[in-house]
């Protein structure tokens, strides 16, 4: 199930993001999809439960936020929602989209630490960024 290899990612990089915090507890995950992505948000959520067993995210909730696919067409400029399944031609002079802008997005957003183990030198339950990549 390739959900669950994207679950024991997204909990790999969580747990060494809290290691260098020092931080031993996580109440949140905050994880944008693309939609075009080919992941599975329900299955996702179910195996990040199962992933985080006995970890510092134990107990700890995914949130996802679904990122909707774009394509820009190199001839008119046009950019548009490609929907799914993807719509690859311009609306509006129908030539092949050139470049697919958004929707293939697998991204850690926020992490929310626990308030009572955050790292000495962070405030209790701060959102924090720690992974950008697509």
């Amino acid at each position: 199930m390739h959900e669950m290899s994207v679950a024991l990612s997204v909990v790999d990089q969580v747990e060494q993001a809290a290691r260098s915090r020092g931080a031993r507890g996580v109440q949140h995950v905050h994880l944008d999809i693309g939609e075009l992505a080919g992941v599975v948000s329900d299955s996702l959520r179910f195996c990040f439960g199962l992933a985080c067993a006995g970890t510092v995210l134990e107990g700890s909730e995914l949130v996802t936020r679904s990122v909707p696919g774009s394509a820009r067409c190199a001839p008119c400029g046009r950019t548009w929602d490609t929907g799914m399944p993807p719509d690859m031609l311009c609306p509006d002079c129908r030539a092949a989209a050139t470049e697919l802008v958004a929707g293939r997005e697998l991204r850690i957003t926020e992490v929310r630490w626990a308030a009572d183990t955050a790292a000495p030198d962070s405030p209790g339950a701060t959102p924090a960024t720690i992974l950008e990549e697509s």
